[in-house]
């Protein structure tokens, strides 16, 4: 990788720029590493059996390409909209830029509703027998006032999550390791697959499920205009975090798979909603079922917090583009935050958690995230002729090359149900591009001139490539 440096200067933005170096890093590595991993072990076993290790170390490798791709886009064009920015650029069209937008913002909505409906199941359960779609839509009020609150708290809220989501993960392996010095558990089901399936399709289709617990490292390409001297700040934190935070969620989540299957068979891992509580409690170890299910129901509501600002941030985006309502772009005038993208975007995922199933809108935040990062690799090949004013690095072009492979192979393990399932948000975008366009050409001609020209917002954010 290399560093391309020319002099630059710092985006003119309508946000707070309140994030530093350090509450990026925590922003990162809070989103990559935690909740997707507490959620899902059961559902991954279902796929792979015992091979837990296998789909997570097969999905770790592919996100690190599209990592790759992403570091040298979001350092080369620091603006709030992520990949419907780069796709914009790359390809000149505002629709193919919406759909990547939408994309992204779908996925981000269906992650939040599988993590609310992940909060309130097992881990809470330890403390209060409630129904889960009400708790799961009562839970999302709250992130939604947190995010409304401001950046700066939310960051500082996820600096404390992120410890501690870190320490639960912490104790699973530990727990397990002493589990195994004292003879416990069953060593040999690390390499036992289902019956019926061969190794090689499990692990594929493992790593669909695998893929959701790294992605996170796409959500701050969305958080660059309220980072402090980004031209400085964010390429340090950027590839401080992403890579860093990569590499460490690898290490510890396949530690954590190994420990889930040798502390318990596939069949009692798929039965629990709370599947590391399970793994802690199988041991036998003085951990307290309550202050383990603390932890995890903290990693969980952390990974809402994070994909919840990602998700207004991006919407305030793409309305500033022109590709959203502009309705969408309001922002608080003391607080600085996108107060209506956020209450539409927290409204939208409570309506989701009323599918209920958290394997569903797994695989549809990963069939999303793919149509993205396809995207994604696609432009840093075609916007290498692009020249700008500001530092960025380069990623070898070997990286996006084999990102788009990686793409296409987990695109190709997808149900036809998860298919639809996805189509349903798009189509609903459409109706909203549809509106927005008109929005903007009703806004026009009732602004024309005179002489018939249209009078432009001066306001108006949207680049052209």
């Amino acid at each position: 990788m290399t560093t391309e440096t020319a002099p630059a200067a710092e985006t003119s933005t309508r946000l707070r720029r309140a994030i530093t170096g350090p509450l990026l890093f925590a922003f990162i590595l809070g989103d990559v590493l935690g909740a997707g991993i507490y959620a899902l072990m059961g559902v991954l076993s279902e796929k792979v059996g015992g091979m837990l290790w296998a789909p997570l170390l097969l999905a770790l490798l592919l996100a690190m390409l599209t990592a790759g791709s992403y570091a040298e886009l979001v350092t080369k064009y620091p603006r709030a909209g992520g990949a419907a920015v780069f796709a914009e650029r790359a390809f000149h069209s505002p629709l193919v830029s919406f759909l990547v937008g939408f994309s992204m913002l779908a996925a981000g909505v269906t992650s939040a509703a599988g993590l609310a409906i992940a909060f309130a199941g097992d881990y809470l359960g330890t403390f209060l027998d409630l129904p889960t779609i009400p708790v799961a839509i009562a839970f999302l009020a709250l992130v939604g006032l947190l995010n409304a609150r401001g950046i700066r708290e939310s960051m500082g809220a996820n600096l404390v999550m992120t410890a501690i989501e870190l320490s639960g993960l912490v104790i699973v392996i530990a727990v397990v390791a002493v589990f195994v010095g004292g003879g416990g558990g069953d060593v040999s089901r690390v390499a036992e697959a289902p019956e019926g399936t061969s190794v090689a399709v499990a692990v594929l289709s493992g790593a669909v499920i695998a893929y959701y617990s790294f992605v996170g490292f796409e959500t701050s390409a969305n958080m660059i205009e309220e980072v402090k001297d980004p031209r400085r700040t964010y390429p340090r934190a950027l590839f401080g975090a992403l890579f860093g935070a990569l590499f460490t969620a690898g290490a510890v989540y396949v530690l954590v798979g190994l420990a889930s299957s040798i502390a318990l068979p596939a069949a009692e891992l798929q039965e629990s909603s709370g599947p590391l509580l399970a793994v802690v409690e199988a041991t036998g170890v003085s951990i307290p079922s309550w202050l383990f299910s603390l932890i995890a129901l903290v990693a969980v509501a952390n990974g809402a917090l994070l994909t919840m600002i990602m998700v207004s941030r991006l919407t305030y985006g793409m309305a500033e583009q022109g590709l959203l309502p502009a309705t969408l772009g309001r922002v608080l005038p003391k607080r600085k935050t996108p107060w209506v993208a956020i209450l539409t975007t927290t409204l939208v995922a409570m309506g989701l958690t009323l599918v209920g199933d958290l394997a569903t809108l797994a695989e549809t935040v990963v069939l999303l995230l793919l149509v993205v990062f396809l995207s994604v690799n696609v432009s840093v090949l075609v916007l290498r002729r692009d020249r700008v004013d500001n530092d960025h690095f380069r990623v070898w072009t070997f990286v996006p090359v084999l990102g788009i492979g990686s793409c296409l192979l987990l695109l190709t393990q997808q149900r036809p149900a998860v298919w639809l399932f996805g189509a349903i948000p798009l189509a609903v975008g459409g109706v909203l591009y549809v509106l927005a366009r008109w929005g903007r050409k009703h806004s026009e001609k009732k602004n024309a001139r005179p002489d018939g020209e249209p009078v432009h917002d001066q306001k108006e954010n949207h680049e052209h490539a």
